[in-house]
């Protein structure tokens, strides 16, 4: 049996960079044994012409560096970093990458948004399993939004959208709260960009379930009244479209600062998460389910189960 390993996974997202140690093997369930978060918000550091600024970069080196001491700290022997849409759409992402690489040590891989999508639903395919049939998954970020579905474990179709919560924020409202012609006008944006896409993913034929994964995603559904984090992975929770349309014109009519007041809310992600449940509206309405099942499992989890597969197995000459 392949041995246990401690592995650190980063993921420098849109909105947070996240630093994740597991402890795993070929075959089992990957176990957290740390974890913890920055709130850089990479996609609000952009200059005008889209480049990320001095600051953002130094803010990044900075953010790495440390990940990488922590890591060595809690005993991980290897490390999997990963970027998405911030790093991937930026004018100088390619030299921002260089910096990080050499000033602190780590080799960040640009995930495309297929590639986003693909590993997603590899997570939420294996914590549904097979009995799911079908899986149409959905993930909403602070820069995209990622839509996959299929039978397998590797999709029929891959689909990424420049839909995430804190882009579309960041260039469609210029209030807080937004008025309603931003409001009217970010619905429509958003359920047109949808539109196009929902025939290229239903032609391989409709969902037995529908799932959804991401934070934004579980922030809306504890807002909608889905169970805590504290009451643990395992209860079901779900988000309906009954929900997001309430939950869409609750928060249209508060700031920020009021949105962080209700439960399941954080003051991080307050400001972003009226687009986000715009966002989520339009894909619950637009894909024609009800509801959507919340996955607590990821795009970091499908990175890691990713590496997992490829660890050499075994030969079965040398099996007992």
């Amino acid at each position: 049996m392949v041995g246990s390993v401690r592995m650190g996974v980063l993921d420098v997202g849109s909105n947070t960079v996240h630093l994740l140690l597991v402890d795993a093997h070929l075959g089992a369930r990957p176990l957290p044994a740390y974890k913890e978060k920055t709130d850089l918000r990479l996609v609000e550091l952009l200059d005008e012409d889209g480049s990320i600024s001095t600051d953002g970069a130094e803010r990044l080196v900075e953010c790495c560096r440390r990940a990488v001491e922590v890591a060595e700290d809690k005993g991980a022997t290897s490390m999997l970093a990963f970027a998405t849409s911030a790093l991937r759409e930026s004018i100088n992402g390619s030299k921002v990458l260089d910096e990080v690489r050499d000033r602190a040590g780590v080799d960040l891989q640009v995930l495309s948004g297929e590639d986003e999508a693909r590993l997603t639903f590899l997570a939420v395919r294996r914590w549904y399993g097979w009995s799911s049939g079908r899986l149409l998954c959905i993930d909403i970020g602070g820069g995209s939004l990622e839509i996959a579905a299929g039978l397998d474990e590797d999709p029929d179709v891959a689909v990424s959208l420049p839909l995430g919560a804190a882009r579309l924020t960041r260039d469609w409202f210029s209030d807080d709260p937004p008025s309603a012609d931003e409001i009217r006008e970010l619905r429509r944006h958003v359920r047109a960009e949808i539109a196009e896409i929902v025939g290229t993913v239903n032609r391989y034929g409709l969902p037995d379930q529908a799932v959804a994964s991401s934070k934004t995603f579980r922030s809306l559904a504890r807002a909608a009244g889905a169970a805590p984090s504290a009451d643990g992975q395992y209860v079901r929770r779900t988000l309906s479209l009954d929900d997001t349309k309430e939950l869409v014109t609750s928060f249209s009519s508060i700031s920020a600062v009021e949105r962080a007041k209700v439960q399941g809310v954080s003051s991080g992600r307050s400001e972003q998460l009226l687009a986000g449940a715009v966002v989520a509206d339009a894909a619950i309405d637009l894909f024609d389910v009800t509801s959507v099942d919340i996955c607590p499992w990821a795009l970091r989890e499908g990175i890691i189960l990713r590496r997992l597969d490829q660890l050499e197995r075994p030969h079965a000459g040398n099996r007992a």
